[in-house]
Formats: structure tokens, C-alpha cells, sequence
């Protein structure tokens, strides 16, 4: 393999060279490949996508495409979770700033990059206003649980007017999200225009219109909002969007199975945050639901893991795997990103 290194294959396993391509496929359907036909393709070691056949030293056999699958969502996972750190230190350090002066020291003419919006009225004029100039598309993050069907009615027109204009609109929930009946009626009626996805649990709330203006809440009560218009944060926070997107499940398709049997997707999702020490009440803000029914899943994944205690459980949970993230997938190609919706920050102007 002298003379091969990974200048002359700069790339990672979710996209080979077409030299690399080619022999592990034929790797894949033959179960092994002799060793000289892989020294072209150092890459492929490299990635560990070949290894030595243990019975064989003059074989590579394949690592299977499932677990190179689960190895790439696991990484874009981690990436996720880094970004909403990321979001989430930034908008602490914000606040912590807008505070220093306690209102000693008048600031100059306000800046048109980063407005801060005091009390909902001037929240929902701000909104209203960038709804009614956006004409391309709406990114909107939406935690908590189930939407009440009055919010969803309240914004109905306004959805329709942005479908009318040709505005397409996406919008993220938490799986939770996906139990009342009134966001699947709306999605119903706002037609191909609007798309929802939902995941285990989703950053704070966020909405972004025409890739240009973007509101996040600027305290714990959502009483203040931000308004950024500085190119850079804007794009920061739509690739924030579209890498949750990716790892979204659509909210016409099921959400994929453990596989782990008598362990829900919810369970799971509980098990790896438990595993973080965090609390009931955390757990169940953060996964949009309330904490009684956080415990009654806990009492539940007790019950199947056979754990007397709370210490208990948690052995119990690292035992079984379930210390880390979902591995979800299906082996199907990422869903495709040009699609739509729209949402609230206290209260959106759509009402959603």
C-alpha cells in the first residue's frame, strides 16, 4: 500500500471515490475481496470499511452497510447536538450582555443586524411585518407538545395568504407534536405548501423567513425576542434548521422502531437523557411532554429493564445500550430539503 494515502482519496465514508466505490460494492456482494485488488483503495481500510478476513489473512471482508449507515447518522447526530449548544450558549451570552448596563447607559441608534424586542406587542409587529413581505419560504422550530387546535385555527388564514403567494414553509415539532389531530388537520388543508417533521426533541424556538430575518426568544418567558438580519447569524441558524430537518421523521410517516423489543421510541429517548443526569422535569420539557407522563414512562422502562431503583436503572440502561442517542434510519437516502412551514415565538403571526 506504499505510495497510497489519503491525499489521493480526500474524502469520508458517506461519499467514496469511484476506485473505492467500486471495490466495496463487489466486496458487499461477494462477502470478500482478495487483498491486492483493495491497494488501490487505501481509503476503504482507512474507513474501515474493509478489515482482514480473520480466516483468511489474504481476504478483506466488508463492514456491513447498516453499521456504516448508523456510523454517519451518528456522527451528523453528534454535529446536531453540537450546533444546539452552540445556539443555546449564544443567546445565554446575549441576554448576559443586554443586562450589563441595567439601562445606565443609552445605547446609540439601534442596530438593524440584531433588534431586540421588548413585550409581545412589539414581537407580534415585528412578525407581522416580516410575514407580510416574506415571499419565498418560512423555516420555523416548534418545542413543546401537542399545538392546540385554537392557535392552529387562529393562523389558518394567515398560512393560507403565505400558500397564495407562493410561499413553501416548513415546520419542526417534536414527536410528540404528532398526537393531536389538529396539526394534522392543518397540514390537510394548507396543502403541498407546508411540510412538518418531527423529532425526539428540537432546539428553542425559531423562526426564519426568506433566509433574511430571523426571530429567537431572548428570555425563559418569551416576553423578549431577538430580531437578527446579520447575514452570518441568519445562515448560522437556517444550517442549524436544515441539519435537524435531515434527521426529522416526516410527519405522514411512522416513527422507526427501537428495535430493541419492549423499549418505545419515547423510552428511548428517555433512557439516553437519564443516562445525562438529567431530571423528570427536564426530561419531559425537553421531549414536550408533561412530567407525570415522563414517569409513567420511567416507571415503564423500570419495569421492562428489571430496575428496583433509580441507581439500578441507570445500570440497567447502560447494560442494554440505551446510554446513547437513537440510532434511527431506515438506509434510505436523506429526504430531500426543498420543502415548507411556519410557527409562532410567544405567538407567531400565524398563530401556529
Amino acid at each position: 500500500m506504499a505510495g497510497h494515502g489519503t491525499d489521493e482519496h480526500p474524502h469520508g465514508a458517506d461519499r467514496l471515490c469511484e476506485a473505492g466505490d467500486r471495490v466495496y460494492s463487489q466486496a458487499v456482494r461477494m462477502g470478500h475481496v482478495p487483498r491486492e485488488d483493495a491497494e488501490a483503495v487505501p481509503c476503504l481500510v482507512e474507513l474501515a470499511l474493509l478489515h482482514p478476513d480473520p480466516d483468511d489473512m489474504d481476504r478483506l471482508v466488508p463492514t456491513s452497510p447498516l453499521e456504516v449507515m448508523t456510523r454517519l447518522l451518528r456522527s451528523v447526530d453528534e454535529e446536531v447536538s453540537a450546533s444546539q449548544a452552540r445556539v443555546g450558549t449564544a443567546v445565554a451570552a446575549v441576554g448576559w450582555y443586554a443586562g450589563l448596563d441595567g439601562g445606565r447607559v443609552q445605547p446609540p441608534a439601534e442596530s438593524t443586524a440584531i433588534r431586540v424586542l421588548d413585550g409581545l406587542q412589539r414581537i407580534r409587529a415585528a412578525m407581522d411585518e416580516a410575514t407580510e413581505a416574506c415571499t419565498q419560504e418560512v423555516l420555523a422550530v416548534q418545542p413543546g407538545g401537542i399545538r392546540r387546535e385554537d392557535e392552529l385555527r387562529e393562523g389558518l388564514h394567515r398560512g393560507l395568504e403565505m400558500c397564495r403567494r407562493g410561499v413553501r414553509m416548513r415546520d419542526l415539532y417534536t414527536h410528540v407534536a404528532r398526537h393531536g389531530q389538529g396539526l394534522h388537520s392543518y397540514m390537510e388543508l394548507m396543502g403541498g405548501a407546508a411540510e412538518a417533521r418531527t423529532l425526539d426533541e428540537v432546539v428553542e424556538r425559531l423562526i426564519v423567513f426568506d433566509r433574511t430575518v430571523a426571530f429567537i426568544p431572548a428570555n425563559a418567558d418569551r416576553t423578549m425576542a431577538l430580531e437578527i438580519r446579520h447575514p452570518a447569524l441568519v445562515e448560522y441558524l437556517v444550517t442549524v434548521f436544515e441539519r435537524l430537518w435531515r434527521l426529522a421523521v416526516p410527519l405522514t410517516s411512522p416513527i422507526p422502531a427501537t428495535g430493541i423489543e419492549g423499549i418505545s421510541h419515547r423510552e428511548r429517548s428517555i433512557a439516553a437523557l437519564l443516562a445525562e443526569g438529567h431530571q423528570d422535569a427536564v426530561i419531559a420539557e425537553r421531549l414536550g411532554i408533561s412530567v407525570r407522563t415522563c414517569r409513567a414512562h420511567i416507571a415503564r422502562l423500570s419495569e421492562t429493564l428489571g430496575a428496583a431503583s433509580r441507581t439500578q436503572l441507570g445500570v440497567r440502561i447502560a447494560q442494554a445500550g440505551l446510554d446513547g442517542p437513537p440510532r434511527s434510519g431506515t438506509g434510505e437516502e436523506p429526504f430531500p430539503l426543498n420543502a415548507p412551514a411556519v410557527a409562532p415565538l410567544p405567538e407567531s403571526p400565524t398563530g401556529r
